[in-house]
């Protein structure tokens, strides 16, 4: 009886087929990773497939276009904060709360995000309409209220202050010097926003 005397090598087990949320969750991490270093522009269906490690196939059963496909992932990776600062000083809590944007900002969603805002036209720009108004618009201007709310009831505010123009301010300047200026938020930049622009509408009349 003759034996051989090589043995094949045991198969390599196969990797499990990922499917529902694990599969979605590596597709939207695929897509803000692709838009944190391709851009907009340069954003595929097919890279986010070999980015997730599957294919394009698996997108297009859950998301129509690439728009849709982002809008998603920018919901579900952008940070929040959910607890305004509470200092105890309206500057303080205000520098507190722009500083928390700012990371919003530079964090790989946040990157991901200006990039969409800096590069897609104004036909793709009213797709993310929604998203950059509910996820970071508006909670800023909820915890700017708490601020500027305590603020008056410490008697650092007027109480006329607090109206949706003065709400507006930080998210208005920091998307706006992002979009149009494509400035980074140095701190610097955070303090003279704040003491040059909204202390000046908040404070008491004759202070």
């Amino acid at each position: 009886m003759v034996t051989s005397r090589w043995t094949a090598a045991p198969a390599a087990p196969a990797s499990p087929r990922r499917r529902g949320a694990v599969l979605e969750r590596a597709i939207l991490d695929a897509a803000l990773e692709q838009l944190s270093t391709v851009g907009w522009k340069g954003l595929t269906m097919e890279g986010i497939a070999a980015g997730a490690h599957t294919g394009k196939a698996a997108l297009y059963r859950r998301w129509p276009s690439k728009e849709d496909l982002v809008a998603d992932a920018l919901v579900s990776g952008l940070p929040r904060v959910e607890k305004a600062p509470d200092l105890g000083g309206v500057r303080e809590d205000l520098l507190a709360l722009c500083r928390q944007v700012r990371q919003i900002m530079y964090s790989r969603p946040g990157v991901a995000l200006r990039s969409v805002i800096h590069e897609c036209d104004h036909i793709q720009a009213e797709r993310f309409e929604g998203v950059i108004a509910g996820n970071v618009v508006e909670p800023t201007v909820e915890l700017l209220r708490e601020v500027i709310t305590r603020g008056m009831e410490r008697g650092e505010v007027r109480p006329d202050a607090a109206n949706g123009y003065v709400f507006d301010v930080v998210p208005a300047m920091m998307m706006y010097r992002s979009k149009m200026c494509a400035s980074e938020w140095h701190e610097q930049d955070l303090e003279e926003l704040v003491d040059l622009l909204m202390l000046p509408l908040l404070r008491p009349y004759g202070v």
